[in-house]
């Protein structure tokens, strides 16, 4: 259903498993068009360094006939929203992602989670928010939808979740969906794949999105097109350079 899959992880972040060569035929085998390499930010202890980031620029833009966006899951270091990717690594990467990771950001209360992921989303550096159903870190999730939909960043529905970490989301997950819904904001479905054999499976993804009726055109990986878009309404256009897979 979804021929994007926006989250990702490479031997970059050393808990994943399979390079990027090993992603690419898993990408074919799935009929999946676009990926984006995402590792963790350099703030994460087993973190790939800053000059990995601002080398991406050496893969090529489609790997037979599956395009690569040169991307980081960042790390939301603090209340105001500071993300561990800035100034010129910031400029060097096509997508961002950001989201709550306990080495980086230890676990406080509602309301403290709120204001960092409400301050993260105003900043305007990150164009989705991962794994925000996590249970370790609750949020005032209509407060966090409404703020999303305002500023057009997307939240995410993470597969993983359902699966390998942040046991316990669902619920969480499922109001999210409602909220963004609601507040008539954006979702972006993740594997979340630390091995290659995870790419593109959105299973559980999509029994959340069928079970809350959620309006599929409103789903920023819906199509390579979709998202490239999506990116491109935030500033950053690579429609030209992806011609070949649209």
């Amino acid at each position: 259903m979804f021929p994007v899959d926006l989250h990702m992880h490479t031997i970059a972040s050393t808990h994943a498993y399979s390079t990027l060569h090993d992603y690419i035929p898993i990408a074919q085998s799935k009929n999946l068009k676009l990926i984006a390499i995402t590792d963790h930010g350099p703030d994460m202890a087993d973190a790939p360094h800053y000059w990995h980031f601002m080398n991406l620029k050496i893969w090529p833009r489609v790997i037979n006939g599956v395009g690569i966006l040169r991307g980081i899951e960042a790390n939301i270091k603090n209340q105001q929203g500071e993300i561990d990717c800035k100034g010129p690594m910031l400029s060097n990467v096509d997508i961002v992602l950001a989201g709550f990771h306990e080495p980086v950001y230890s676990p406080k209360n509602t309301d403290l989670h709120t204001e960092a992921l409400i301050a993260t989303i105003q900043n305007g550096d990150v164009h989705i928010i991962s794994h925000p159903g996590n249970p370790k870190f609750p949020i005032d999730i209509k407060s966090v939808c409404e703020a999303a939909a305002k500023y057009n960043v997307a939240l995410e529905l993470n597969n993983s979740s359902f699966t390998h970490s942040r046991k316990g989301s669902e619920k969480n997950c499922i109001e999210i969906v409602k909220a963004v819904k609601a507040a008539g904001g954006v979702l972006s479905v993740g594997s979340d794949s630390h091995i290659a054999y995870d790419l593109g499976d959105f299973s559980h993804c999509q029994r959340i999105l069928k079970e809350v009726d959620f309006p599929l055109n409103r789903v920023i990986n819906r199509s390579a097109q979709a998202t490239l878009d999506f990116l491109a309404l935030r500033g950053r256009d690579y429609r030209s350079e992806f011609s070949e897979i649209l």
